[in-house]
C-alpha cells in the first residue's frame, strides 16, 4: 500500500515498511524476513505505538478518518451476505503468504508466519483443538486486501462507530478529522444504541475481524472460538476496559476467552517459526473437523 494513499489495493504485499518500495524477488524477501526476525523481544516491546513508523502511524490516519457510520453499513452490504469466491480454508492460508499488514508495529513477516506461530503455541500449551485452529484462522479476513480493499479498511484495531470513540484508541486524535465528528447523535456514550445491548448489536469499525466471523459463523466452532474471531481486534475493550457500557452478560461470559487468545496473538510474534508443509497434516485435520470443504468468502 503506497503511504499516504487511500485507494490503493490492501494486496501490495511483499513491501519493505521502512522504506516504502517493494521487494524484487522472494529471495530478496526471505533475506529482509531473517534480519527482521527477532526471537528475543520483550513482552514490553510489542505494540509499541508511540516509537513507529510513520506508515504505522498513516495507516491509522486514513482508518480513523475514513471509517465512518455509513462507511461500515455500505461494507455490510458490499461483503454480506458472503458472495465474492468458494475457496478451501488451505488455499486462503497460502494466499495470506502475499500479504504483510502495514498497521502492525510488531511484525513485518508474511501473514500465514504469524497464523501457525499463533496455533502451535496454543497447541503447545495444551488447550482444546478448536482453540489451535482459531490461532491458524484469525487473520484469514484479511482476504479483503485481494478484493482491492485498501488496507486501512481491512487491518487494525477495531472500534465501534455510531456513537463516541473512547481515547483508548490508538491515535485517537485522528477521530477530529472524521465526518462522524460532527454528526451530534454518534457523540454521545451510547449514540444510537441502548445500554447493555450486546456487543452482537454495536456496528464496530469494518475490516478482517467481522468478516472472518461473518465466514465462520456457520460453522462448527463453539461460540468461544467465534468471539475470539470477531473481537480480537477489539482492543479498546478488551485490553483497555471502554465500552463496558455495550455490553450484556453473554459479552461478560466471553471476555476472558477473548483475553486469553489476545496473548497467543500478540506474544506468538517471537516464537520459533514453523515450517507449513510440516504441521499441515495436523491443521488441515482440525479444518476438516470444524469447518465445510469449502467457504464462502
Amino acid at each position: 500500500m503506497n503511504e499516504g494513499n487511500g485507494n490503493d489495493s490492501g494486496a501490495n504485499a511483499s513491501r519493505d515498511k521502512s522504506n516504502g518500495n517493494p521487494l524484487k524477488s522472494v529471495e530478496e524477501w526471505d533475506d529482509y524476513v531473517q534480519d527482521r526476525y527477532r526471537p528475543d523481544r520483550q513482552r514490553n516491546e510489542f505494540r509499541d505505538y508511540e516509537d513507529t513508523t510513520d506508515g504505522v502511524r498513516e495507516f491509522y490516519r486514513l482508518n480513523h478518518e475514513q471509517q465512518t457510520f455509513d462507511f461500515v453499513k455500505k461494507q455490510h452490504e458490499t461483503y454480506l451476505p458472503l458472495r465474492h469466491e468458494k475457496v478451501p480454508m488451505w488455499d486462503v492460508l497460502l494466499r495470506l503468504n502475499e500479504l504483510v499488514d502495514d498497521s502492525d508495529p510488531d511484525t513485518d513477516l508474511p501473514q500465514i508466519v504469524h497464523a501457525l506461530q499463533t496455533a502451535e503455541k496454543i497447541r503447545e500449551d495444551g488447550h482444546p483443538d478448536w482453540f489451535s485452529l482459531i490461532g491458524l484462522i484469525h487473520d484469514s479476513g484479511k482476504m479483503l486486501c485481494f478484493y482491492n480493499e485498501p488496507q486501512w479498511a481491512v487491518v487494525g484495531d477495531t472500534f465501534p462507530v455510531g456513537c463516541d470513540w473512547s481515547e483508548k484508541i490508538v491515535f485517537s486524535d485522528f477521530f477530529k478529522n472524521n465526518p462522524d465528528a460532527g454528526v451530534d447523535e454518534y457523540q454521545t456514550e451510547l449514540g444510537v444504541y441502548e445500554k447493555n445491548c450486546g456487543l452482537d448489536n454495536v456496528m464496530l469499525s469494518w475490516g478482517h475481524d467481522e468478516y472472518i466471523y461473518q465466514v465462520m459463523k456457520d460453522s462448527k466452532i463453539p461460540e468461544e472460538g467465534l468471539y475470539m474471531l470477531r473481537y480480537h481486534s477489539f482492543y479498546p475493550w478488551h485490553r483497555e476496559g471502554s465500552y463496558r457500557h455495550l455490553m450484556n452478560e453473554k459479552d461478560h461470559q466471553m471476555l476472558p476467552w477473548v483475553k486469553k487468545f489476545s496473548g497467543y496473538d500478540l506474544y506468538s510474534k517471537s516464537d520459533t517459526v514453523p515450517k507449513a508443509e510440516e504441521v499441515r497434516p495436523y491443521y488441515q485435520g482440525l479444518i476438516d473437523k470444524y469447518l465445510p470443504a469449502t467457504l464462502n468468502w
